[in-house]
């Protein structure tokens, strides 16, 4: 009976600590992280020619890969708005960065979902690239020295409150 009990304590104790693992993993990656550089790039903006990243210098800025087709895109954008009319005056930028092979289809999508801050074309996913993206939506929060502080993949309905809640930390830094 005693081996049996030591046997099912070993084996529960080898699941909880891969799920805790698993579960770290998962936290860490929407979480406000340790200093690295962002990589700069230069992309056509839709309305102002073209934006570079590192002129951004002193602001915090998220940069959100997005595609036409993704649903869960849709469903971000307006709440990157609000976030965007809730801290553009506090030193905060979005920079959207459309991954579609043809700007036309961002056209379309954005006739119906207004938006204020910058969109931008990857057209030939240079930067997507460069950031390594390979889910819809990728958001990346970038601190006023130029570091990524934040990697979300992914969007569901209250993801916006983690950007919020970082938004807020980095500005208190």
């Amino acid at each position: 009976m005693l081996i049996a009990q030591f046997n099912f304590i070993c084996k529960a104790s080898k699941i909880i600590s891969i799920m805790a693992l698993v579960l770290s993993a998962v936290f860490a990656a929407s979480q406000v992280q340790a200093e690295q550089q962002a990589p700069d790039f230069t992309l056509k903006s839709k309305d102002s020619g073209n934006i570079r990243l590192s002129e951004q210098r002193g602001n915090i800025v998220l940069v959100n890969f997005w595609a036409s087709w993704c649903g869960p895109c849709r469903d971000e954008l307006p709440e990157m708005e609000a976030l965007y009319q809730e801290y553009q005056d506090m030193g905060f930028e979005i920079l959207a960065v459309n991954v579609d092979d043809d700007e036309s289809k961002a056209d379309v999508l954005l006739s119906d979902i207004e938006v204020s801050f910058p969109v931008l074309f990857d057209s030939a996913g240079d930067v997507s690239k460069l950031y390594d993206v390979n889910a819809m939506p990728t958001t990346v929060m970038i601190d006023r020295d130029g570091n990524q502080r934040l990697i979300h993949l992914g969007y569901r309905a209250g993801d916006e409150k983690k950007y919020e809640k970082a938004i807020k930390i980095l500005m208190r830094e």
